[in-house]
């Protein structure tokens, strides 16, 4: 049996003053399509962060607090070839942070075998990086854009070629945090059912948000953070009541169901 994508026992965060994440126990295998969903504070970015090893939980003892892919050490290089990620973050690097220049979307697809923020002159691309960027950017929907700067291209056009440089290495998961900020209506529902092809052809799928109209139906297990724990870890239909959704979010919520999706709002006075 494939390890976990990602194991945390008993992982804490501290950052400054604050306790960002409180000991926090969480599994997510390969396979199971997974939906982290919380108010703003609860440490969504957070957690993000550990399963992508951009920072580390505290130590607890001789037990790793977390493992990725059954592993409590790796090259985050060679990590990149096993799970990709996908956020707005990552496009304002690439879009308003680069130091290399107009990236074009060949190009941005192509450094994601680097790890990196656009093509550099040390790096070797060979032709099979190149016909395998080609190939991503195809998938996506996006192969006439190759040659088009991200800078110039709307901002679904350029999340979707972001999809393309995280899936160039065929991971064997997809981190999506918060990918659909800044998209419009038809924008964010064209790059989700990109997302939907993506796990049904077999990617598993981690999806941080804050919106519970962005899970998708092939999502069928939803984790609520809040104040730094797990509050509620379970089935989609489960989690997404609105009584668990009252308790997590400290308010009152509706939530109606239809097509697969659920919708939330709130109630007020």
């Amino acid at each position: 049996m494939a390890p976990p994508l990602v194991e945390l026992r008993d992982a804490s965060v501290v950052l400054g003053d604050a306790r960002v994440l409180d000991r926090l126990t969480l599994t997510i295998p390969l396979g199971q399509h997974t939906a982290i969903l919380g108010p703003n504070g609860a440490g969504k970015s957070t957690l993000v962060k550990l399963l992508t090893l951009q920072q580390y939980p505290l130590a607890n003892g001789d037990e790793a607090p977390i493992r990725v892919f059954g592993r409590d050490r790796w090259d985050v290089f060679a990590l990149r070839s096993q799970l990709g990620i996908v956020s707005a973050d990552l496009h304002d690097r690439f879009v308003q942070g680069n130091t290399n220049g107009v990236v074009s979307a060949i190009d941005a697809v192509t450094s994601g075998f680097f790890a990196s923020h656009g093509l550099f002159a040390h790096q070797r691309v060979t032709d099979r990086m190149r016909a395998a960027a080609a190939e991503a950017l195809a998938r996506m929907g996006v192969a006439h854009l190759a040659a088009t700067p991200l800078a110039t291209m709307s901002t679904g056009e350029a999340r979707r070629v972001l999809i393309a440089r995280a899936l160039v290495h065929n991971p064997r998961a997809l981190v999506l945090d918060e990918p659909t900020r800044g998209l419009d209506l038809i924008a964010r529902h064209r790059f989700m059912e990109r997302v939907r092809t993506v796990a049904r052809e077999g990617t598993t799928i981690v999806l941080v948000t804050h919106y519970i109209d962005e899970i998708i139906p092939e999502i069928d297990r939803v984790v609520l953070l809040k104040r730094g724990r797990v509050a509620v870890d379970a089935a989609k239909a489960e989690a997404l009541a609105a009584p668990r959704l009252t308790d997590v979010f400290d308010a009152p919520i509706a939530v109606e169901r239809a097509d697969g999706y659920y919708y939330a709002r709130a109630l007020t006075d």
